[in-house]
């Protein structure tokens, strides 16, 4: 393991760790949905840690992967009753657990393309935390699909945030910023809260991330 490998997955557990100390032990107390949303979309800052990891094995097993467990653990369906988290009760069971996931497999399948990697990651942390919370609090006309309820406030807050945060992520992995570029990016995040809006259950934390990847992915190769 190389130096800056092991800068990065100390500065991922870091992060984390005390993200989710805050979130348990002071936010959620008071406020245990508007704390998972919170711990949802500043987990998404670990998409700008990427450019410290040299290896892919390690990003990917190492930095990322254990999180599967250790967020099963504190989701409701853990056989640990005491490791059981107040935020992750709050919202879908499993969503950090799908979060977990789908950053183990962007990091290994895209480790040559982090700014791939980075924008899945926004797109389901800013883009899709920041719909939800916001659909909660301001959208008052709803659909439903798949017996999922969402807003069309949410959903217009999910295409914005999702467009701003990829070109933030072009941005900061210095990637050209052309009118093609832009182009795709604003079909790129319609399509993305398309997907989300058709998600139930939850699963948007894994079908917006991959989406967005593999669409980004095609862009690069075509």
């Amino acid at each position: 393991m190389y130096q800056s490998d092991l800068l990065g997955v100390a500065a991922v557990y870091i992060y984390v760790t005390v993200l989710i100390i805050f979130t348990e032990k002071v936010f959620s107390k008071r406020y245990p949905v508007q704390a998972r949303k919170f711990l949802h979309i500043m987990t998404g800052n670990i998409a700008f840690i990427l450019p410290l990891f040299v290896t892919r094995e390690i990003m990917a097993f190492v930095a990322a992967g254990p999180f599967i467990l250790f967020t099963f653990l504190m989701s409701p369906y853990s056989p640990i009753k005491s490791m059981r988290g107040k935020t992750s009760e709050a919202g879908h069971g499993l969503g950090l657990v799908y979060y977990a996931i789908t950053w183990t497999v962007l990091a290994y399948v895209f480790f040559d393309h982090r700014v791939i990697i980075a924008m899945g990651i926004l797109a389901m942390s800013y883009g899709d935390g920041l719909a939800s919370w916001i659909g909660i609090k301001y959208g008052e006309r709803k659909y439903t699909v798949f017996k999922d309820t969402k807003s069309y406030v949410g959903s217009l807050t999910m295409f914005v945030c999702t467009f701003l945060l990829l070109i933030i992520a072009l941005a900061f992995y210095s990637e050209p910023l052309t009118t093609r570029t832009i182009a795709y990016l604003l079909c790129m995040a319609g399509v993305a809260t398309i997907v989300e809006g058709i998600t139930p259950f939850g699963l948007d934390n894994l079908s917006v991330p991959f989406v967005t990847a593999v669409m980004y992915w095609f862009f690069l190769v075509g």
